[in-house]
């Protein structure tokens, strides 16, 4: 039994674990809220998003594959340093933030459960991930984060035990529905911004290379270029196919449950993680309360290593440091470092008035306004023949790659002209 499942664990790469990793607590937090505020309304953000975020995530993996580096390594390469560093920029700023909100949501989930102080759980937690990430090799971390992912059955389970109106949640998945307002606007860039963000990108760039040297196809990253074939290709495809739709499952279900609860009892805010386990236990029982508080904890141990280390990887390879999660401390001090850094900073977040699931929500928006331009970066770079050889986007890769950019700036832009008009 435990060989079948590790086999099974085995069988998924980077696209499952960076699909998993993007329903972090910034997404659960998000798919509370929109549950909660307008009940099955924007259901529909689940089903239509995942051919959306499925196309741009499998571009940022072919462009790890093909080239042996990180997305930061192709642009230091080809393209101008302002447009690297500014790239960059706003990848810490949005990750800096997102680590922080994502550690607060784990220490105040798990004080629900446990009876110690908000800070001692926030540094414990964040101790435990940065041991993981510095001291692990990536070959047992890769299996750890696998394993991590499947925490977030939990909010499957949490559904199911909940009662649903499903003849007008099919209708609201299959139907969008819009409404010309600021809230229902900025929580569309919100969603777009927690399933399709940036530091996403960056991870499964980088982490097909680590599968790549771990492999023997590389012996470093940005050393030398990979072989890969039409098969490596498919199967990394196939990989992020399942990462995008076990990730889009999970926020299907945690907006449902929020719908069928929070939403349906007048429960239309969330300003904490522990006020929307608390709402839901009434609601949907305690095993429901302990799985959505478990959930959140889970989630987070999966998610604030991979904010850290996008982040660490775009630094290091723009500045030609040592990188990669498969190299020892003493062999990448810089590249450990801006992981630590970034997750000591993110630390200091939890001490501001904010919320942290307030936090998490507007982290969202700020990652839904700071991916267009990067998304852009991203086909400009897979339609690039002399970087990627014959390995371009299809038509198809194209057209849902730009559709999806044009649509998260044009929302932006709106939100934005809102409140400087409002």
């Amino acid at each position: 039994m435990i060989k079948r499942f590790k086999k099974f664990l085995k069988a998924f790469g980077p696209g499952f674990i960076t699909g998993a990793s993007d329903d972090d607590p910034s997404g659960i937090a998000t798919y509370s809220q929109t549950g909660a505020l307008f009940g099955f309304n924007q259901l529909w953000t689940a089903l239509y998003s995942f051919p959306l975020q499925t196309a741009i995530q499998e571009m940022c993996g072919r462009i790890g594959m093909v080239t042996g580096k990180g997305l930061s390594g192709v642009v230091r390469k080809h393209y101008s340093a302002r447009l690297l560093y500014g790239m960059v920029f706003l990848l810490i700023v949005a990750n800096t933030i997102n680590i922080g909100a994502d550690l607060g949501a784990m220490a105040s989930s798990l004080q629900l459960l446990l009876p110690i102080p908000f800070i001692f759980l926030l540094i414990g937690m964040t101790v435990i991930t940065l041991i993981l990430e510095i001291f692990v090799s990536y070959r047992v971390y890769s299996r750890f984060l696998k394993f991590l992912a499947l925490t977030l059955l939990a909010y499957v389970i949490t559904a199911l035990i909940v009662a649903h109106d499903w003849t007008h949640i099919v209708s609201s998945t299959l139907i969008p529905s819009f409404v010309l307002s600021k809230e229902y606007i900025l929580n569309i860039i919100a969603i777009l911004g927690t399933t399709i963000s940036p530091y996403l990108f960056f991870w499964q760039a980088d982490e097909e290379v680590e599968e790549e040297i771990a492999k023997g196809k590389l012996t470093m990253t940005g050393k030398g270029t990979p072989k890969i074939t039409h098969k490596d290709i498919r199967e990394m495809r196939l990989d992020t196919l399942i990462g995008m739709f076990f990730s889009n499952v999970i926020m299907f279900f945690i907006i449902l449950t929020a719908a069928s609860t929070l939403g349906k009892n007048g429960i239309n805010h969330i300003e904490t993680a522990d006020q929307a386990a608390l709402a839901l236990r009434p609601l949907g029982g305690n095993f429901a309360y302990l799985l959505f508080t478990l959930g959140i904890v889970g989630t987070g141990m999966l998610s604030v290593p991979i904010l850290a280390g996008s982040a660490s990887y775009a630094v290091s390879e723009a500045f030609g440091w040592r990188s990669g999660l498969y190299r020892k401390l003493k062999r990448a001090h810089g590249f450990y470092g801006v992981i630590t850094i970034a997750t000591l900073i993110g630390i200091l977040i939890n001490f501001t008035p904010i919320k942290p699931f307030q936090m998490l929500y507007y982290t969202a928006v700020l990652n839904g306004i700071a991916a267009p331009p990067l998304m852009i970066l991203i086909l400009k770079i897979s339609n690039n023949k002399q970087i990627m050889g014959s390995y371009t986007n299809s038509p198809l890769s194209n057209f849902l790659g730009w559709f999806i950019t044009f649509v998260m700036a044009l929302a932006s832009l709106i939100m934005l002209l809102s409140l400087i008009y409002s």
